[in-house]
Formats: C-alpha cells, sequence, structure tokens
C-alpha cells in the first residue's frame, strides 16, 4: 500500500502532461479526440442495438462482437474523457486515487479484450472447420461460459495488477510524461522498491499475451490449412470473407501492443509512447465497429434501417 509514513501528511498528486508540450496543437487535438471518441461511442452501442435488434444476427459470432464492442466502449470512455480534459484545463494534476481507479478499469477492459479476441477466434475456427457440430459446440451456455472467462480473468488480472501498485510508495508531487495513468506512469513515480510490481506485471502480461496468441494462432493455423484444401472456389472465399474482419481487429490490437512493446525506454521516445498509446487507447475502439459493420451486409443493412427511422421520425 502507499507507504503511511510518507503519505499520511499530504495528498500524493500527479501531474499528467499529455500533449501539453505542442500548445498550438491543444485545440485541433481536442476536436480530433472528440470526434473519434463520438465515433467510438455511436459506433460501438449503435453495434450493441443492431445485434440485439435483428434476429438475423443472434449467433455465437454476434453475440461476442456485442461483448468486444462494449469492451470497446468502456476502454474509450474510461480512457478520453481525461484526455479531453488535460487539453483545456491549465491544471493537469490528478490525485493517486482517481490515477489507480483509472488504471484498474483500463486494465480491466484491455485484458478482457485480449480474451475476447481470443475466444472469437475459436468461434471461426469451430465454424470453419466443425460447421457441422458448430450449434453443439457453440452453444449459447458455452459462449455465455467464454465471456465470463473473459471478464473474469480481465478482472482478475487488474485485481492482482492494481494491488501491484496499491504496495509502492509515492512520496511528493510527479510530473508524468503521459496522458493516461497506465502502468509505465506509476513506476516512473514511484519512490520505493518496483521490483515485486514489475514481476507481478510480467507474469500476467506474459500470460495473457500467450493464452490468448496461442489460441488465436493456433486456431488460424488449423482454419487457413482447412480452407486451402476446399475444392470450391466460392467456398474459400466466403470462408476467407468470414474470417477477415476479425484478422483486421487481431493484427491492429496486437501490432499496437507490439509497436509499444518495441520502443526503447529512453527520454526520447516518450512521444512515440503517446502515439502508440493513443492509438491504442483511442482509435482502436473506434475501429472495431467501422471493421465489422463495413464488412457485414446484415450490420449495414440494419445500420441503415436505424437511420431512416430516425430521419423519418424527425
Amino acid at each position: 500500500m502507499v507507504s503511511p509514513d510518507k503519505n499520511q501528511s499530504s495528498v500524493v498528486i500527479f501531474i499528467l502532461l499529455g500533449f501539453s508540450d505542442y500548445p498550438e496543437l491543444q485545440v485541433p487535438l481536442f476536436l480530433l479526440f472528440l470526434t473519434v471518441y463520438a465515433v467510438a461511442v455511436v459506433g460501438n452501442v449503435g453495434m450493441i442495438v443492431v445485434i440485439k435488434i435483428n434476429p438475423k444476427l443472434h449467433t455465437p459470432m454476434y453475440f461476442f462482437l456485442k461483448h468486444l464492442s462494449f469492451v470497446d466502449f468502456c476502454y474509450s470512455t474510461v480512457v478520453i474523457p481525461k484526455l479531453l480534459e488535460n487539453l483545456v484545463v491549465e491544471d493537469r494534476s490528478v490525485s493517486i486515487k482517481v490515477c489507480i481507479t483509472q488504471f484498474f478499469f483500463g486494465v480491466t477492459s484491455a485484458v478482457t479484450e485480449s480474451v475476447m479476441l481470443a475466444v472469437m477466434a475459436y468461434d471461426r475456427f469451430v465454424a470453419i472447420c466443425y460447421p457441422l457440430l458448430y450449434t453443439v459446440s457453440v452453444s449459447p451456455k458455452f459462449c455465455t461460459l467464454l465471456v465470463t472467462v473473459a471478464y473474469s480473468w480481465g478482472t482478475a488480472s487488474s485485481v492482482v495488477l492494481t494491488y501491484s501498485i496499491l504496495v509502492l510508495s509515492f512520496c511528493e508531487t510527479k510530473i508524468i510524461n503521459n496522458f493516461v495513468c497506465e502502468y509505465s506512469v506509476f513506476l516512473s513515480a514511484s519512490c520505493s522498491d518496483i521490483h515485486f510490481t514489475e514481476l507481478i506485471f510480467s507474469i500476467i502480461a506474459n500470460l495473457s499475451a500467450f493464452c490468448t496468441l496461442t489460441i488465436i494462432l493456433t486456431s488460424y493455423l488449423i482454419i487457413f490449412v482447412t480452407i486451402l484444401k476446399m475444392h470450391s472456389a466460392s467456398g474459400r472465399s466466403k470462408a476467407f470473407s468470414t474470417c477477415a474482419s476479425h484478422l483486421m481487429a487481431v493484427t491492429i490490437f496486437y501490432g499496437t501492443i507490439l509497436f509499444l512493446y518495441c520502443i526503447p525506454n529512453s527520454q526520447n521516445s516518450w512521444l512515440l509512447v503517446k502515439v502508440g498509446s493513443v492509438f491504442y487507447a483511442v482509435v482502436i475502439p473506434m475501429l472495431n465497429p467501422l471493421i465489422y459493420s463495413l464488412r457485414n451486409h446484415e450490420v449495414k443493412q440494419t445500420f441503415r434501417k436505424l437511420m431512416d427511422l430516425k430521419i423519418i421520425s424527425h
């Protein structure tokens, strides 16, 4: 926990610099991120509504997609409002309690999304490789179980990682060259030994990445082998089309994580970290509903009907 002898008399405050190094970009960035957030909210909430009201979309694939949209909505809502606030106010200070709360919900959403993407890969694997057993293998009860596992692992991982943050000591006001309260913020602000926290983070991050990537890569390896064995060109095209949206979402998600992981830990790399973090926390929650809706006829059709009804009602 936060060291009592150092922090009882004063409240620990973080100052998130965000993009304050570029004052001329504050207003354009605010408008850009506000637009992205609006698109992310409308896209993800719209996806949930569309899947709910269209009986043709009451399938396991769209059941998982509905929960992916919910997780993306939560993640963008955890991160972007504070980012927007920091772009328009001079006082960029945030208490450690608020910072830890943002960290907890951010980690929960991010880990849950990684597991959800793995679950969706398994769903595509069964649908393409064992189509006759699909309704039995991916039953409503099993779908609910898989989604429960995703949320449970995300929450459990976040609880453990948040605890590893709480055992650190923070002695004074710290200026943080970031816009979000993520893991490296707490390590750079800590004035106590961080080895335990780094060990816990390494175990959770590597375990989550290994398990989810193993499921995704194994599923798609078998899927590609199965597709190549198909004699019908139209069958191969349909199978590839079924996987395309999910593959794109997985590539963007893990590609961004790999980019952030490969950035060297130096003072000059903070701009790259912030750009990567913006893409991970701000852009991806907006892109996912666009990727799935643009490539799916049923989703696009239902979106159009909703828009038509809204126009008529006005």
